[in-house]
């Protein structure tokens, strides 16, 4: 194998300690030096792995992803710049059976990188670290506000108050200055139910039934504990809003054309950025982005048999991401995408049809990140478009079925279109009056809703 590197360092680290392993080859030499030491996790220690590693002139440092454990011995080493850190998956580096010590693990891990057989892992800029904590804190922050709900809403069915029965979110206006009422000690229906607002009025007659219920004191007790858990939660999310909103202001271009893929809102959009960076040398195509947020069929083959087609995890937060914007966009109307899911669910069904649009979506964010371009609707009837022919046999084919005679009279131009193509790169385009020519998109293996 062709040595990578002629110095290098492999790094097991845990919780109270850090096993090393340097390994050197002069230019001369044919073996290779190896030195060991083992290290304390405080703070002073790590500055003193940090002062070793630079005595032996190393350069290239390794370590596993290991909890939480590793990301103080990455802040240190990565501080003056002195390394080029790589962190691996320990799941691809695994000792062989009866083969594992902290001391054998730091060598096997030093050596595999010497010989540039390591897949490193994804590690952001700092302040892309940085603003993914706080977006990752507010998927947090805005779980625990849902559980509370929910612990509100349970409570309530204890007593038979059937606030969610009537009303469709039992914390909004309304549903806040009722419960605010009943945990200080108000038990009129009707006083309760004039708390309603704006459309909610119109249910005050089913709104006065579902109030009626049996709260005692133990019941209030409970309510205005959930409800002071709720508030501090409410200012809890607030101020990491605000917090993500000043860590993102130097993006604010890149989230305004993240925002308008269908399904993306700047919610999403700086969760987006969080994830994936604004770098993507990372990932040179988009379908290593998209590979690396699990969005991508798995491969699982033997004797010439596919046995499996399962995505793998990838990114969980990236991935739930990714599914929600799916299922957003597949409610969007004349949009793209929403065409997109409903032609795989009908062969594919739900479920894999939002994994596909999701994967698209990682698609054009890749490009709009990478290339700077621009999101481009191509409408809700892009593949009728596309494949003309094909949608007027697939309806006449469903009119059949259903008892009608069907015949077709081809309009010379297709209505509302007007044909821009050059018959002489494209008659079959121009002929349908496409307003650019479809096939040389798809030479090019561009994105048929991207244009840049």
């Amino acid at each position: 194998m062709n040595l990578l590197y002629r110095c290098c360092a492999g790094l097991d680290v845990h919780r109270d300690s850090v096993s090393v392993c340097v390994r050197r080859r002069a230019h001369e030499a044919t073996e290779v030096a190896v030195e060991e030491a083992v290290f304390g996790t405080f703070t002073q220690d790590l500055e003193r792995l940090r002062e070793w590693l630079k005595e032996r002139e190393v350069r290239q440092v390794v370590m596993e992803s290991t909890g939480v454990y590793w990301i103080p011995v990455w802040n240190v080493l990565e501080d003056e710049g002195d390394f080029t850190l790589a962190l691996v998956n320990p799941a691809t580096v695994r000792a062989l059976q009866g083969r594992k010590t902290d001391r054998m693990d730091a060598r096997r891990l030093a050596e595999y990188l010497q010989y540039g057989l390591l897949r490193e892992s994804f590690i952001p800029a700092k302040a892309i670290r940085q603003l993914r904590d706080l977006t990752r804190l507010r998927v947090h922050v805005q779980q625990d506000r849902n559980r509370a709900i929910n612990r509100i809403a349970g409570l309530l069915e204890t007593v038979n108050i059937k606030l969610a029965s009537v009303a469709s979110n039992i914390v909004g206006k309304s549903g806040m200055a009722m419960l605010r009422l009943i945990a200080s000690g108000v038990t009129d229906p009707e006083e309760l139910a004039e708390q309603a607002r704006r459309k909610l009025r119109a249910k005050i007659p089913e709104l006065i039934l579902a109030l009626d219920g049996r709260p005692n004191a133990h019941f209030r007790w409970m309510l205005e504990a959930l409800l002071r858990k709720l508030d501090w939660l409410d200012e809890e999310l607030a101020r990491v809003e605000a917090q993500i909103s000043e860590r993102a202001l130097p993006y604010a271009d890149l989230l305004h054309r993240l925002s308008a893929i269908p399904g993306v809102d700047q919610t999403t959009a700086v969760a987006l950025i969080a994830e994936f960076g604004v770098d993507m040398s990372q990932f040179p195509t988009p379908g290593r982005l998209a590979s690396w947020a699990g969005l991508c069929p798995g491969n699982a083959e033997s004797a010439g048999k596919r046995l499996s087609g399962r995505t793998r995890k990838g990114d969980r937060y990236v991935r739930r991401l990714l599914i929600q914007s799916a299922w957003a966009a597949a409610r969007t109307e004349g949009c793209f995408l929403a065409a997109l899911f409903f032609r795989i669910a009908q062969r594919r069904g739900l479920k894999k049809a939002a994994v596909a649009v999701a994967h698209r979506i990682a698609l054009i964010a890749w490009h709009i990140i990478a290339e700077g371009a621009e999101y481009h609707e191509h409408g809700g009837d892009y593949f009728d478009r596309h494949h003309p022919e094909r949608t007027a046999r697939k309806l006449t084919r469903r009119l059949r079925n259903i008892g009608y005679e069907v015949t077709l009279v081809r309009h010379k131009q297709p209505v509302g279109l007007k044909p821009t193509v050059d018959p002489s790169e494209c008659r079959k385009c121009a002929r349908w009056g496409l307003p650019r020519c479809i096939h040389l998109l798809k030479h090019k293996g561009r994105s048929p809703a991207m244009e840049t």
